[in-house]
This record gives C-alpha cells, sequence and structure tokens, in this order.
C-alpha cells in the first residue's frame, strides 16, 4: 500500500525556513568554536565535573518520572473521576510555566523556611541547595512530558485486552504487570527518553532552587551560562557537546518511536 504524498508545493518553502530557523543557530555555534582546542576545553575539571552531574542527576531524575509517571498516566488513562480535567491541567502545569517559576514553587514548598522545608530541617534533612534539589528540579519540569506521552500511549492501545484478562480472573495488579506494562512499552521507552532529554538542558528551576554550587548542584547548563561571560569558547564548546547529546537522544527517541509495534 503506497502512502499519500500529495503535499502542496508551496509546503515546502515555509518548511525549509523553518528547517533554516533551527539549524542555522547550531552552524553559527559551531563557526564559533576553536575547534584546535575542543577536545582541552570540554575536559577540563569544572566541564567534567558538570557533566558527570547532568548525567547523574538527568538518570535520577529520570527514574522518579518513571516511578511516579506511569502510575499518574494510568489514573488519568483509565479512571474517570471528577475534577479530572482540573488535575490534568495541574499534572501538565510544568509545561507552560517559565522553569524560574517552577523553581520558586519548590524553593517556598522544600526551602528552609518552605511549607515542608522547616520541618525537615528540624529532623535535619535539607534539601534545597543540594543534589537531591537538583534531581527534584529536573523531575519537576520533565514528569509531564512523560505522563502525557504516556497517557496518550494508554489511550491508543486501549482497554480491551486489560478486560479480558480481569475476566478470566487476573487481580489488578497482575493485569498492569503480565498486560499493561507491555502494551505500553513501546511507547514507554521514547517517552522516558524524552524525559531524560529535558532533564539534561534544564536551567532555570535548578539555579533557583538548587543554586550552582560545583561538583554539587552545577550542572552542564548552569557550567555554560557562568563560563559565557569569563571564557567564551569553553561555553561553545560546552553548548555543542549539550547539543550533540540531545541530538542522539532525540535520535535515538524518534527510532524508537519508528519501530514497528
Amino acid at each position: 500500500m503506497t502512502s499519500y504524498s500529495g503535499v502542496p508545493r508551496w509546503v515546502f518553502l515555509p518548511a525549509a525556513v523553518g528547517g533554516a530557523f533551527v539549524l542555522l543557530p547550531l552552524v553559527a555555534m559551531a563557526t564559533r568554536v576553536d575547534w584546535t582546542q575542543f577536545g582541552q576545553l570540554i575536559t577540563s575539571d569544572s566541564s567534567l565535573s558538570a557533566l558527570s552531574l547532568s548525567l547523574r542527576t538527568s538518570l535520577s531524575a529520570t527514574a522518579c518520572c518513571l516511578i511516579l509517571g506511569v502510575p499518574m498516566a494510568l489514573v488519568l488513562a483509565r479512571e474517570h473521576f471528577p475534577g479530572q480535567r482540573i488535575v490534568r491541567s495541574l499534572v501538565l502545569l510544568p509545561l507552560v510555566l517559565p522553569p524560574v517559576v517552577g523553581g520558586l514553587a519548590l524553593l517556598y514548598t522544600f526551602g528552609r523556611r518552605g511549607l515542608l522545608g522547616n520541618a525537615l530541617e528540624v529532623v535535619g534533612i535539607q534539601v534545597s541547595f543540594s543534589t537531591v534539589a537538583v534531581v527534584m528540579a529536573q523531575t519537576f519540569v520533565a514528569l509531564p512530558f512523560l505522563v502525557v506521552s504516556l497517557e496518550g500511549t494508554l489511550r491508543s492501545v486501549g482497554s480491551k485486552y486489560e478486560l479480558v484478562a480481569a475476566t478470566l480472573g487476573a487481580r489488578p495488579t497482575t493485569v498492569f504487570r503480565r498486560v499493561t506494562l507491555p502494551l505500553v512499552l513501546p511507547g514507554l521507552a521514547p517517552a522516558a527518553m524524552l524525559s531524560f532529554a529535558r532533564a539534561l538542558g534544564e536551567f532555570g528551576a535548578t539555579l533557583t532552587f538548587a543554586g550552582s554550587l560545583e561538583g554539587v548542584t552545577r550542572t552542564l547548563p548552569l557550567e555554560i551560562y557562568l563560563q559565557r561571560v569569563t571564557d567564551p569558547q569553553a561555553a561553545m564548546a560546552l553548548a555543542l557537546t549539550l547539543v550533540a547529546v540531545a541530538i542522539a537522544v532525540t535520535a535515538l527517541t524518534g527510532q524508537m518511536a519508528e519501530r514497528p509495534k
């Protein structure tokens, strides 16, 4: 069966302009880097520390997104309850909130004088301006990506197989483990990759809630921002490194999404 390819010719012009609008800034960045010193620029102690911290915290944030996001998506896709639209809107709110606002919300909740932070301080737990705060900030902004993607997958696969399994006497947990998860796994992996990519590039919420302490909370985006003033060449090299990682993640995500179900 052949696919439809009757795209109007005029569509190619705005499509090409849009592609150029995305690609040209990346090309401009590449032209500003001293490639003879690229390896030296991205392997300084501060750069490697920031990259290592970003990868570790982004992986932790992705794990948190999976632990929290899969149940959230399942409830939103399979259950019907009063105020469900409002709940969904609140869950997806970090998608449209400026990251700095998200960081302020986390700070006023888990900071030393925050809603819960004061009680945590009493028992000797400090969340803000720590590595844990970085993971929380990244999770806050990345979680909606997994929820909205996985909810769409759950709705598209339907619930007929789950109903059959339940009719045959399987318990809800067994249905979830043996039927639901295998069905949504092809959509869950790309959703997790998108969450990882979003966590890796997080800046505003991290800076506001976690600060910028080298080796503790200074992730790669924060290092790029600081190097922009003191060492523009290092900032460009690190920025291109982050772009390369992001391209690899998005390419892998697209490849997973295109696999036959």
